[in-house]
């Protein structure tokens, strides 16, 4: 620590250029904790899916429907515990800007395939009895500020019922707690009898079934059997697990692992070049500086190690802070609305920190060295 002044003074030296040098490497930092907070974020939240749940689609499209008399058929496969269906509503409230993630469904059979839902019984038994009856997530309730025994009308570009109208009314017999699932699970239920059969087109289609197992072990010989059961048929099958789905709908929209580490490496290598940049400068300026420390009785490491120390600081320093606003970012309502309760994983911290360090050494070493080689008469002579 007695030598912390002299670091210190040495880092300062040129404020305005030290303190556009950190805010570069706050910047790429920041840019750093997000992109790679939500890539293993993902994987995180990817690994913890459950194992015991299959979801089939069609196989040419998880959008093209499946005929709803496949359900008996999936049922009675071999180690099958509970089978629903979801039928997307694409529905909105009042405003095509405020989308309802809205899903037909059998909410009796769905509540044993999703076990970690928290919902009142009564509610189940009033959604069975109740033909327009809807269950919605706590959540969206507190939005809209709806209540069970509100009737709320939802619109729909999709489906036109036979009235000739998008806009279907609901009544709302229920809530359900969601919440172990993510922001992003549907949290909009209705019946799907009652949709299919005042829908005008698409009558007897589902989008999705939600295969829940007996055994996890089985989750291969099951997905195979149900996919041979409707090989050659006019809807073939694809059926995965829940992570399975979960990567195949993330990579519609891109390799993120390889786009986020592709910007992440850009950013830190040009940082690399702007840090060293910096360094080298700094230790031109002050070559008799050093020479005096050396005759002064600093050793040629000392010399070195005081360089060294001084890149270290402003690479930390500055990661710290940029790691840290990324923290803050992912603690922001507006990302714990669209990703769930998520936060920047410890790995990543850990890994800024050693890229600073790594960034440190690489630009720091070079004008190290030459401060250590540096020939006292020569530097005080100016030559």
């Amino acid at each position: 620590m007695k030598y912390f002044s002299l670091v210190w003074a040495g880092l300062w030296r040129k404020k305005t250029r030290t303190v556009f040098t950190m805010i570069s490497i706050v910047i790429a930092f920041l840019l750093f904790g997000l992109l790679q907070g939500i890539n293993q974020g993902f994987s995180t939240a990817l690994s913890r899916l459950d194992v015991d749940r299959l979801y089939v689609t069609a196989r040419t499209g998880m959008t093209d429907g499946m005929p709803i008399s496949y359900l008996p058929r999936i049922r009675n496969v071999a180690g099958v515990r509970a089978v629903s269906m979801w039928a997307y509503f694409g529905g909105y409230y009042q405003d095509a800007r405020n989308p309802v993630p809205a899903f037909a469904t059998d909410a009796v059979e769905l509540m044993k395939v999703y076990k970690e839902i928290k919902i009142r019984p009564e509610y189940i038994e009033a959604m069975a009895k109740t033909r327009t009856g809807a269950l919605i997530g706590d959540a969206l309730a507190a939005k809209h500020g709806w209540k069970v025994g509100d009737r709320v009308p939802i619109g729909t570009s999709i489906w036109t019922n036979k009235s000739g109208s998008n806009t279907w009314e609901f009544d709302i017999v229920g809530t359900f707690d969601s919440s172990a699932y993510g922001a992003g699970f549907p949290s909009f239920y209705l019946n799907y009898s009652y949709f299919d059969e005042a829908r005008q087109f698409g009558t007897g289609q589902v989008h999705y079934y939600i295969v829940s197992l007996q055994d996890p072990k089985q989750a291969q010989r099951v997905s195979r059997e149900i996919d041979d059961m409707f090989a050659n048929s006019s809807v073939e099958t694809r059926t995965q697990t829940e992570s399975a789905l979960a990567q195949s709908q993330l990579k519609q929209l891109g390799d993120i692992n390889f786009i986020a580490n592709a910007i992440v490496g850009a950013v830190l290598f040009t940082l690399l070049f702007l840090t060293a940049n910096t360094m080298m400068q700094s230790v031109r300026e002050r070559t008799s500086e050093l020479a005096v420390l050396k005759t002064l009785g600093y050793s040629d490491t000392k010399v070195l190690i005081l360089v060294l120390t001084e890149s270290l600081l402003l690479c930390l320093f500055a990661a710290a802070v940029g790691i840290g606003l990324a923290a803050l970012v992912f603690e922001s309502p507006a990302l714990q609305t669209l990703f769930g309760n998520f936060s920047m994983p410890l790995f990543v911290a850990s890994m800024g920190a050693g890229i600073a360090v790594f960034v440190a050494f690489v630009s720091g070493f070079p004008p190290a060295w030459r401060a250590r080689q540096l020939n006292i008469v020569d530097a005080l002579a100016g030559r």
